[in-house]
């Protein structure tokens, strides 16, 4: 059964927060809110988190994972960046944006696109989130919480527990989140191209 942390959406309890990071560090699954509607995270070394984001989402290896940097130090290790495709990045960031981008050595086989070897980065504009990633201090490996036939994230703490307390370890409540998923944009080739349009203005990249 999940265990349930309530924590403050503006300025999350320090140890409550502890009490996260101590269950990540222990290759735990969480359910967690942010900018953009309620994700799945674990650490980017859990092989088990992994697969079992695949088995709730319903999706297959060909899934592009996201990698939640802190900021653009941590992003910067993860994925190759041009200087094109740093400055737009960097605009829009922290906000609801997923960006794909080759990944450096520094990322796992198994977390790239198993043919463009392409990985999803991004910087949430969350508080809880910023709290997590400062004292766990790594990437979160995640996945925006959308259920096998629906098109949005989760929204709700309670609803995500009721639902998934068999399936993750720790469900955080912070207050009600946005319901749109993040807007996805893929600079892998270069220019940039909006593949899902969602809470971030895609305007900007088309």
């Amino acid at each position: 059964m999940a265990r349930y942390v309530d924590l403050h959406p503006v300025d999350p309890q320090p140890r409550r927060v502890t009490q996260v990071i101590e269950a990540l560090r222990d290759d735990a699954l969480v359910a967690y809110p942010t900018d953009s509607g309620y994700a799945l995270g674990c650490r980017i070394g859990n092989r088990d988190g992994r697969d079992r984001i695949l088995r709730i989402r319903g999706l297959d290896e060909r899934h592009h994972f996201t990698l939640v940097c802190a900021d653009f130090g941590q992003l910067g290790q993860l994925v190759h960046v041009d200087n094109a495709a740093f400055r737009a990045i960097r605009a829009a960031t922290p906000g609801p944006y997923t960006f794909i981008l080759p990944g450096t050595p520094e990322v796992p086989r198994r977390l790239l696109h198993p043919k463009k070897k392409t990985v999803g980065v991004r910087i949430p504009e969350h508080r809880v989130v910023s709290a997590l990633l400062a004292e766990l201090g790594e990437p979160l490996l995640s996945s925006s919480l959308i259920l096998p036939g629906e098109s949005e994230p989760r929204t709700l703490g309670w609803e995500v527990k009721e639902e998934l307390e068999h399936q993750v370890d720790v469900v955080i409540e912070a207050g009600e989140t946005p319901a749109e998923p993040t807007t996805v944009v893929d600079f892998s080739d270069g220019a940039p191209e909006v593949l899902r349009r969602g809470a971030g203005d895609p305007d900007r990249f088309e």
